[in-house]
């Protein structure tokens, strides 16, 4: 089939009592400016399993049924019926014409007349359940008789699924159908409005409903002609990095369609960097295409086949902190962010912190006061994480804030901040996760969660593991230290000594079983360390904090490299906390040094 043409389903009536469904196929363009006169299906799948059959150009075609059930509910009986249907209408056995009819099915569905979603057969009281909805938005009343039954409607597959978004996204009109039992898209959400649903509901099928409901009400607002006539028609709704994280818990039966479902309604041009909807690359090429579209060429990725998580290293730089974060007072959707900026340009001549004010989409992993605005280098947009201990926990990939970030100081150009920043201080290693559980996410001290998901390293073990382990604890301290959160600083102090003396127990044990040309590194290391450990950090603070912890070998290492100045009073404080906790073996070097 041509480019820029599409495959249309004529449903036929039925000839006398005949059950079977016959049908016509025929091809047609899409190159008028207005909608056309054909509907489009917007449905789920479901099983593979595909028992059920109909008839095109009498020839015959299996298919699921769901699928089949709803061409039996939307067959007329007197006239034909012009649908696409995705199932149908696209080739599915040739990977390169689906991939050029999946890249303009936002075109197919904008074009479309009406969009009809169909939730399936009726069940469990749904035909009442959706008259009880479209009743509320004709009375505006609050009444809620059947509430159960609403609340199983809602959670049908459909409302879980991620292409229904660009399909209710691109209509020009809706029509919800369950079983027979039918009702307008804006009338849905009106109903839903009306009886005060979004408060009663669980908070996953809370923000799951929203985010539907905020697309199918904009319906009737999308004007009646196509908005563009280049190849890569879009709907222009957000850029691609917050699609993502709003909606990359969405469910796909092909993983790559979690992409593929938002390019079409991306406001930023993924194709332009060669991001674009293609079966035949695996899910790890597109996501490592993704990561370097979002983040530039310049990090480096870790991925794994069967896993949406990515580890990321790079360098960056330190923007900001969030200081607050309160639900937008006119779209639930939409979160105010304040954010307390470190780093100012030189040219807004301000030397204390300023503040500005982020409105944010709602995403899966919310913004949370304390998450660590960040510029990675080479990026065009910031980057949003929460610490942990040896990383940073990506929440926005991409943010893109609208127009010009009002400061306290005045008007200040977003693209301006960007270009004035050309010194990237910091190491980064972010992990970006799209299975997680968005509970557990919340809960900043839980560090095995994140363990037991991480991709798995190649990493040398041993004191080499290590002292990888505590430079990149010392990593997030750096940071964290830069946006004054000290007490979390701290804490990661303490787990950098702790490790670095697993390190040094690790030489000193290899040592006494062999020896040989690995010395001369061994002593490099432990330059390295006693450097690691002095930096940025008050040396007599450290060495107390090591005695007080029972790390021998730590405050071995700082008392051997001559690296300190020996104080009297500060070895006295380090010899009674070592004595208050009964370490000797620290008692006695401290005492061996002849100051105390």
């Amino acid at each position: 089939m041509s480019r820029g043409h599409i495959r249309l389903l004529q449903l036929l009536p039925p000839k006398n009592e005949d059950v079977a469904i016959h049908c016509r196929l025929f091809c047609t363009t899409l190159d008028s400016k207005g909608t056309r006169l054909y509907e489009a299906l917007s449905y789920v799948w479901g099983s593979e399993d595909k028992p059920c059959s109909i008839f095109i150009n009498g020839c015959n075609l299996a298919i699921g049924e769901n699928l089949y059930a709803a061409l039996l509910h939307l067959r007329d009986h007197s006239i034909e019926r012009t649908i696409w249907i995705d199932a149908i209408c696209i080739n599915q056995e040739d990977q390169e014409e689906k991939g050029h009819q999946v890249q303009s099915m936002a075109k197919i569905y904008a074009k479309a007349s009406r969009v009809i979603v169909w939730l399936g057969e009726e069940a469990a009281g749904s035909d009442q359940a959706l008259e009880g909805i479209r009743i509320a938005a004709e009375l505006s009343t609050r009444r809620l008789d059947n509430k159960a039954g609403i609340l199983t409607l809602l959670q049908r597959p459909w409302f879980r699924r991620i292409w229904v978004l660009q399909e209710v996204a691109a209509a020009r009109h809706i029509l919800i159908k369950c079983g027979s039992a039918e009702v307008d898209g804006s009338a849905f959400c009106l109903g839903l409005d009306a009886l005060n649903l979004s408060n009663k509901l669980p908070a996953d099928l809370r923000a799951r409903i929203l985010s539907v409901t905020y697309l199918i009400r904009g319906a009737i607002f999308r004007p009646k002609y196509a908005t563009s006539q280049s190849d890569n028609f879009s709907l222009d709704i957000r850029p691609l990095g917050e699609l993502i994280e709003m909606y990359h818990t969405r469910e796909a039966t092909d993983r790559r369609d979690k992409v593929y479902a938002l390019l079409g309604m991306s406001s930023d041009n993924p194709t332009a960097a060669g991001l674009f909807t293609d079966y035949k690359i695996s899910w790890k090429q597109l996501f490592n295409k993704l990561i370097h579209f979002f983040l530039s060429e310049l990090v480096s990725v870790d991925l794994s086949d069967d896993k949406e998580i990515a580890v990321i290293e790079g360098k960056g730089c330190i923007l900001g902190e969030v200081s607050s974060v309160k639900r937008n007072a006119t779209w639930e959707d939409r979160q105010d962010v304040a954010i307390t900026w470190r780093n100012a340009p030189s040219y807004i001549c301000v030397k204390e912190a300023w503040v500005s004010c982020w409105t944010l989409p709602t995403t899966v992993k919310s913004v949370q006061k304390g998450d660590v605005i960040c510029l990675l280098q080479g990026a065009s947009r910031p980057t949003i994480l929460r610490p942990y201990n040896n990383h940073w926990a990506v929440i926005i990939i991409a943010v893109s804030p609208a127009g010009d970030s009002q400061a306290t100081t005045g008007d200040i150009k977003w693209s301006e901040l960007l270009q004035s920043i050309t010194v990237f201080p910091h190491d980064f290693r972010l992990e970006w996760d799209w299975d997680i559980n968005p509970d557990k996410q919340q809960d900043k001290n839980n560090h095995d969660y994140f363990a037991s998901i991480l991709v798995p390293e190649h990493s040398k073990t041993g004191w080499e593991g290590c002292l990888k382990a505590a430079t990149r604890i010392r990593n997030v301290r750096l940071v964290l230290q830069e946006v004054k959160q000290y007490g979390v600083a701290v804490k990661n102090l303490w787990e950098e000594t702790a490790v670095l003396e697993r390190a040094l127990r690790s030489m000193s044990n290899l040592k006494k079983t062999c020896l040989g040309p690995e010395d001369s590194e061994k002593e490099d290391a432990k330059e390295t360390m006693v450097n690691q450990l002095i930096e940025d950090k008050g040396q007599w603070t450290l060495l107390c904090l090591a005695a007080g912890n029972g790390h021998e070998m730590v405050v071995k290492l700082l008392l051997d490299t001559g690296k300190v100045n020996l104080h009297r009073e500060e070895l006295r404080t380090a010899l009674w906390l070592a004595a208050q906790k009964d370490y000797k073996a620290i008692v006695k070097l401290l005492l061996d040094t002849g100051k105390v």
